[in-house]
């Protein structure tokens, strides 16, 4: 969380806050937190619950909520942003749409050896000093590696589609108080998708932008997912599609519908 805090200090676009939803951490992040905003100067929101479980779509709808703004940038504490991807998101923000990311996964090793002056030299991010540390080509690569031009052909020609991604994705608050949000049944896997796919039910449609928005995954254990909560996650996909929901009644409001209010 703080590297990822650190990214964010750093950005071209200043004009924005931080909202933190925190699905029940202890004292420890709370002081990163406190310590990492007087560091930065950044306006942050820690948005807390207890810990009762896997409960990340409950925190992030009051996170929703508890946001300023009427344009909500979604990432992972787990990810460094490059210093334009704010930007990038600002700049291509477009009604009826929402911005569709991806990441750049960083192997354990080298996510532990990053520092914050990494980070505001904007070495975390770029493929030549991750090469020269120690990351092995691939063709993913081209995600940190490509300029602006590359980047948006790469963005236009790839066959790969757009969906709401948790990592890297942002749209109009105003949208996802309209489609009420994360389902709070769903734990860990594709419960952003899912999101997304309301989304698009009702009307809104995607943009990519995983070359041209760049954050890098920091590698972690992640001993929350279970294959029945995944199995539980499908089903709901699966329903949502079949019946092309918009709304669901596990949302930011706990009714099978929104309610409709009459001017007088």
């Amino acid at each position: 969380l703080e590297k990822s805090l650190w990214g964010f200090a750093t950005q071209t676009l200043r004009d924005f806050e931080v909202v933190i939803a925190d699905d029940g951490s202890g004292p420890p992040t709370r002081e990163t937190i406190d310590r990492t905003r007087h560091e930065t100067g950044l306006s942050i929101q820690h948005v807390w619950h207890e810990d009762c479980g896997f409960r990340k779509c409950t925190i992030l709808n009051r996170a929703i909520m508890a946001a300023q703004g009427n344009y909500l940038v979604f990432t992972d504490g787990d990810c460094i942003p490059r210093r334009d991807f704010l930007e990038v998101h600002h700049r291509l923000a477009a009604p009826g749409r929402f911005l569709s990311g991806g990441y750049f996964k960083l192997p354990l090793e080298l996510s532990r050896i990053i520092t914050r002056d990494d980070i505001a030299a904007d070495r975390a991010t770029r493929a030549t000093w991750l090469r020269a540390c120690g990351l092995r080509w691939s063709r993913k690569n081209f995600k940190i590696s490509t300029g602006p031009l590359m980047a948006k052909l790469l963005d236009t020609f790839t066959t790969t589609r757009a969906t709401w991604n948790g990592q890297n994705a942002s749209g109009w608050k105003a949208d996802l108080i309209r489609v009420n949000g994360f389902d709070e049944r769903m734990e860990y896997g594709g419960l952003d998708r899912e999101l997304g796919e309301r989304l698009m039910n009702a009307g809104l449609r995607g943009k990519l932008l995983r070359y041209r928005a760049v954050c890098v995954h920091l590698d972690h254990a992640r001993g929350y997912a279970r294959p029945d909560s995944l199995a539980r996650n499908q089903a709901i996909r699966r329903e949502t599609r079949r019946t092309r929901a918009v709304w669901t009644a596990y949302g930011i409001v706990k009714q099978s519908r929104p309610a409709l209010v009459h001017a007088a």
